[in-house]
C-alpha cells in the first residue's frame, strides 16, 4: 500500500460520493456499507476531511456527506495530504535521518525514483477518474454476466 488505510478508505469514500447527485447528501452507514468500512472509523476520517475543507457536511435526517468541489477538482494527492501529510513520501526509505542526494543510502536512488512515480499518480488523478474507471469497469462485468446467460440459454434451448 502506498498510503494509509485511512487514505484508502476516504479515497473509495469520495468514488462513493462522486456518484450522488448534486446537492444531495450522503449518510456515513450508507458508505460504510456500500464499501465495506467500519462506519464509526469512516466517520471519523470524512468529519476530518470536512474539516480540511474537502467534504461538506450536513446534519439531520436528510445529513450526511458531500464533494465540496467537482470530483474532477479533487486529486487523489488532495485526500492522501490531507490524512497522510506528504513526510512519508520526503523521508529516507531506510529510515537513515542523514540520507539525501549529497549521502545517499543503498535504496536513494530507486526510492527517489518510486517517489516521484507515485507523486505523479496521486496528483495527476482525480476522484472523477476513478468513478469513471469503476463505472466502466462494472459496466464490462456486466456485459460479460449478460453474454455468459444468453450464451446458457441458447444452449438449453
Amino acid at each position: 500500500m502506498i498510503y494509509s488505510r485511512s487514505a484508502e478508505y476516504a479515497i473509495r469514500a469520495f468514488v462513493h460520493l462522486a456518484q450522488v447527485p448534486e446537492g444531495k447528501y450522503e449518510m456515513v452507514k450508507n458508505i460504510a456499507g456500500t464499501e465495506e468500512i467500519p462506519a464509526h472509523f469512516l466517520a471519523k476520517i470524512l468529519q476530518q476531511l470536512a474539516r480540511k475543507g474537502l467534504l461538506r457536511s450536513s446534519k439531520g435526517p436528510t445529513g450526511g456527506f458531500a464533494l465540496r468541489v467537482d470530483a474532477a477538482d479533487i486529486r487523489l494527492l488532495d485526500i492522501v495530504e490531507a490524512l497522510d501529510g506528504l513526510a512519508p513520501y520526503q523521508q529516507c526509505a531506510s529510515g537513515l535521518a542523514e540520507c539525501n542526494d549529497d549521502m545517499p543510502c543503498s535504496m536513494h536512488d530507486s526510492w527517489v525514483a518510486l517517489r516521484s512515480r507515485i507523486m505523479d499518480y496521486l496528483g495527476k488523478n482525480s476522484i472523477a477518474d476513478l468513478a469513471k474507471a469503476l463505472d466502466d469497469k462494472k459496466k464490462t462485468l456486466a456485459a460479460g454476466k449478460a453474454r455468459k446467460v444468453k450464451r446458457a440459454t441458447a444452449k438449453r434451448a
